[in-house]
């Protein structure tokens, strides 16, 4: 039940019955991923929701099923709802600021705005400000388009109250989400000039690139060197920065398109060391995130199909 399996069939309508359960399941498989993941930040724990929704949709016959995409959906998002609740546990004793799990994407991924947007490191942060109700409410609306009675079975809550959380969830978004549309060539441009500044130790260039306030998060988990807390502002950004060019030939910045936008992979070595991504505003970098985590890093040797 590989990714590459799903690609070809990840667009079959809602609604068509296949002749067995596994190939119902693969017909949608990366759109369930994409749900499990958007809930949780973490696709290690989305692989983990579609094996138990597997085992659960197994011993159902899909013939039986009016519409199978909706039933799988559902299945997901009531499995992923029981882990999210067990992730925010494990979070509370996370070494270092938490960042979601990086993904390396397909170009089609940066074509669907919408869905990139979506699942932008800077959106998934906005997303671990929501509840686990909230945000599976949330996501399945705005992001999918479920009709609020198949959300209501998923949640286990009545449209009614289905109707209020997505007010409330989209309201608490809007005044959290990153201001402003950012093109993937911005941002393309943007880090093709901090990878410029930086491997040429360039200090002046870099705070030409960040916005006074940016904020930069490390992710080490723990495992990895990274800053224990945020570092707020251009100079020391800025400085922190720079410091990547002591590595010397040992090291490269390349770019890459992680979560369905431009990004560096940070390599030593010829090994990923680090993925950063970057958010703007008015043409400035505001937000740098760095995963060093090895453990959020096992994914990036290959791209991972998501589906709207």
């Amino acid at each position: 039940m590989g990714e590459r399996q799903t690609d070809g069939a990840g667009h079959r309508t809602g609604g068509s019955r296949a002749g067995s359960p596994t190939e119902a399941f693969l017909a949608h498989r990366s759109l369930l991923f994409t749900v499990a993941y958007e809930m949780l930040g973490s696709a290690a724990d989305a692989e983990d929701v579609l094996q138990e929704t597997w085992l659960r949709w197994a011993g159902v016959d899909p013939q039986t099923v009016r519409n199978q995409r909706a039933y799988l959906v559902r299945i997901t998002t009531r499995q992923a709802l029981t882990r999210l609740r067990a992730l925010a546990r494990r979070k509370e004793s996370y070494v270092g600021p938490w960042l979601p799990e990086p993904l390396l994407t397909a170009p089609d991924v940066a074509e669907d705005v919408e869905l990139a947007d979506s699942v932008s490191m800077a959106m998934l942060l906005v997303l671990e400000t929501l509840t686990p109700t909230e945000r599976a409410v949330f996501v399945l609306r705005e992001v999918f388009g479920v009709e609020y009675d198949e959300i209501a079975e998923a949640v286990g809550k009545s449209q009614a109250a289905v109707r209020q959380i997505t007010r409330r969830a989209r309201a608490h978004v809007a005044a959290r989400r990153p201001r402003g549309a950012v093109s993937a060539a911005e941002t393309r441009t943007a880090l093709e000039a901090f990878r410029r500044a930086v491997e040429t130790g360039d200090l002046q260039g870099l705070l030409d690139i960040l916005a006074p306030d940016v904020v930069f998060l490390g992710d080490g988990g723990g495992v990895a060197e990274a800053a224990p807390v945020p570092v707020v502002g251009a100079e020391r950004v800025a400085s922190l920065a720079a410091g990547l060019s002591r590595f010397g030939p040992a090291a490269s910045l390349e770019p890459a398109e992680v979560n369905g936008y431009p990004a560096l992979l940070f390599r030593l070595g010829g090994r990923i060391d680090t993925v950063i991504a970057a958010h703007l505003d008015d043409g400035r970098v505001t937000g740098l995130y760095a995963v060093r985590n090895p453990e959020k890093l096992s994914r990036m040797d290959r791209e991972t199909a998501l589906r709207r």
